[in-house]
């Protein structure tokens, strides 16, 4: 056997092992729980629910989150802005909506100690002051956009599956062309690596979470010790919620595209630099899962679409029956990969943007989304939404 056949029988070995675990987190995905729908408070919901929002220097694109959550009926308890010090406003316009809304109150969190990261900081003492009385912390980002009936659908699904902590995927609003083609393909990352949002986790490492809308029991908190777990992690919504489920609480990863919008990043640039470098969840990971999941998504979504169209290209070329193995095997990733565009579309606010189309085109961006990880998955931020790290 020559270097050559070789390296395709072992590619065809890893890519063959690969796609039969992708197949059955893909079946699992088909019988998910449906997307939640708005719905209507109950009287025993009455004040369940501490919303808590971190905030720093978010001016710009705080007034959706702020319209949408005041927007939540008598659920909400009290609404916990947790500035760390903004200087470009936000401070002001949350003492604004305060005055038209008592449940809005506007706190300031101590100065950042070294060992942690400012975002669980500031949840950490959102949660450290919210009412002892709230049965729900409820954490939602200063860029989202809750709807109407986005918090009465959540304690309903979770009492209903019995969740102590459970967290929504949102519906992405994208501008820009550069956000059509990459995003997607980095949204696809971890699709690939984990079950997909209404379907319950396997196992603890493999759970699900998003900080955007992310629900979890006053006790449950308490008995984790508030944000401690995740103090120093960049991910802190998946290493707190992987950390409940090894402690044996049920988790949910449910699909919110209904329920709550976010306008992440501004353009390619930011969304590569500031979604790309989380997406390795490397704070939530041991060493050996996390180059694992970086090998599995090099195998499965990076190369599929170099290596079919090389098949193409040399089909005629290479007389080996695992070559041509190999390329019907990456062509059927590829129509996959395809296929998989046509179920997370729900996931994106149509929009009128005529650069749409490029959603169309973004697994041709998949490679680069892999790249992304892999130079996560070796570096630390030194910043993060306007904070530096040592």
């Amino acid at each position: 056997m020559d270097i050559v056949t070789f390296t395709f029988f072992v590619l065809l070995l890893f890519q063959g092992v690969c796609t039969f675990i992708l197949l059955a987190r893909l079946f699992r995905g088909a019988r998910r729980f449906p997307p939640l729908t708005p719905k209507s408070a109950k009287p025993e919901q009455l004040a369940k629910v501490s919303v808590v929002v971190p905030t720093l220097n978010e001016v710009n694109r705080i007034d959706g989150m702020l319209s949408g959550i005041t927007r939540q009926t008598y659920e909400l308890r009290e609404i916990l802005i947790v500035d760390s010090d903004s200087k470009d406003g936000t401070r002001e316009k949350v003492k604004d909506v305060a005055q038209k809304d008592p449940r809005v109150k506007l706190l300031s969190d101590p100065p950042l100690p070294s060992n942690w990261v400012g975002r669980p900081w500031a949840l950490h003492n959102g949660f450290l002051s919210s009412s002892p009385d709230s049965e729900w912390i409820l954490g939602i980002d200063a860029d989202t956009q809750p709807q109407p009936g986005l918090v009465p659908s959540l304690i309903d699904f979770a009492q209903t599956q019995n969740y102590d902590v459970l967290s929504l995927s949102p519906q992405f609003i994208l501008k820009s062309g550069g956000e059509w083609w990459l995003q997607p393909a980095l949204l696809m990352t971890l699709l690939y690596r984990f079950e997909s949002s209404g379907v319950n986790a396997m196992t603890p490492e493999t759970v699900m979470a998003n900080g955007q809308c992310f629900l979890i029991k006053r006790k449950v908190l308490e008995d984790l010790e508030g944000y401690s777990m995740a103090s120093d992690s960049f991910c802190d919504d998946v290493t707190l919620a992987r950390g409940a489920a090894m402690k044996g609480y049920k988790v949910g990863f449910a699909d919110g595209a209904k329920l709550i919008k976010v306008r992440m990043y501004e353009g390619l640039q930011e969304t590569w630099q500031e979604w790309g470098r989380s997406l390795d969840l490397k704070d939530a990971a041991s060493k050996a899962q996390l180059w694992g999941e970086c090998g599995f998504l090099a195998l499965v979504q990076g190369l599929p679409l170099p290596l079919t169209i090389f098949g193409i290209f040399n089909y005629h070329h290479y007389d080996y029956l695992t070559f041509k193995l190999l390329f019907i095997l990456n062509l059927f990733l590829l129509l996959i990969r395809f296929a998989l565009l046509g179920a997370i579309a729900p996931s994106y606010e149509k929009g009128k943007s005529a650069s749409r189309f490029l959603f169309w085109l973004s697994p041709t961006a998949d490679i680069f989304a892999v790249i992304r990880i892999f130079i996560s998955a070796i570096t630390k931020p030194k910043t993060w939404r306007g904070r530096a790290y040592g």
